[in-house]
């Protein structure tokens, strides 16, 4: 019950770590308040959870629709403690390849639906008394990133990054708290399949380099965003907390 009492927002709810986050906030006592762009998958998590509100069909790199989203879900228990920002969606490509409309639709729901739903929230969170934001980026953010091409994923995970430090300063008047959680590479339905059998690149260049032994699992990233969005981190605020199990500390 370390999040009890406490309203939150987790956005990307309909499958892998959104959803795995979701149950896991409920069980540590918040009141959850989730949305994905995925109607199915907001139902699967609804009825699998129980005791959550879930809006499916929620664009939020439109920001019509973040602000929507936010005002209804803080009008349905009143207020906002937490806004976990784990939705996104990203195309890969090497960078003569990738084009413009792939960049821009990485940087739409990988960046600016961040900022939408953060500016959409914060007269809340404000009203509130404070609260945390947990922003999600990504190692590629802070490394080069051997086994597939991702320029505009790291460009757009390094804006996240950015952008919470700036949150921090602005926030904190406020009680704001504002820090980011890069996570290596972590099972999920989408990496499933690829983790199971490894290309022998894939293999070499990134699972044979972490030094705890494995890739990541949901929970690996929802137990750093549990701390985060909890009062035992009331004096933390503008931290990167990595989860890679130790694979980026390697040159």
């Amino acid at each position: 019950m370390r999040l009890a009492g406490k309203i939150a927002l987790i956005t990307g709810v309909g499958g892998g770590i959104g959803a795995a986050a979701a149950a896991r906030f409920v069980a540590e006592g918040a009141r959850v308040v989730g949305c994905d762009l995925d109607t199915v998958g907001a139902k699967r998590t609804a009825k699998t959870i129980g005791d959550i509100t879930v809006m499916g069909g929620v664009d939020l790199g439109d920001p019509d629709q973040a602000k929507a989203w936010v005002d209804e879900a803080v009008a349905v228990h009143g207020g906002i403690d937490i806004l976990y920002n784990n939705a996104s969606t990203q195309r890969f490509g090497p960078l003569d390849e990738l084009s413009t409309a792939d960049w821009d639709f990485t940087m739409r729901n990988e960046l600016d639906l961040v900022y939408y739903t953060v500016r959409a929230a914060w007269p809340h969170l404000k009203q509130h008394g404070g609260g945390s934001i947990v922003n999600v980026g990504s190692i590629a953010a802070i490394r080069g990133v051997e086994f597939m091409a991702q320029n505009a994923h790291s460009a757009a995970k390094g804006g996240v990054i950015a952008l919470t430090l700036q949150l921090v300063v602005e926030g904190g008047p406020y009680g704001i708290r504002a820090n980011v959680i890069s996570p290596g590479l972590i099972e999920t339905p989408n990496t499933a399949p690829m983790l199971a059998d490894p290309p022998a690149h894939l293999q070499k260049v990134v699972l044979d380099r972490i030094p705890l032994g494995r890739h990541g699992r949901p929970d690996d990233v929802v137990n750093a965003a549990v701390y985060l969005a909890s009062d035992e981190s009331a004096w933390v605020s503008g931290a990167h907390l990595v989860v890679d199990g130790g694979g980026s500390v390697l040159g």
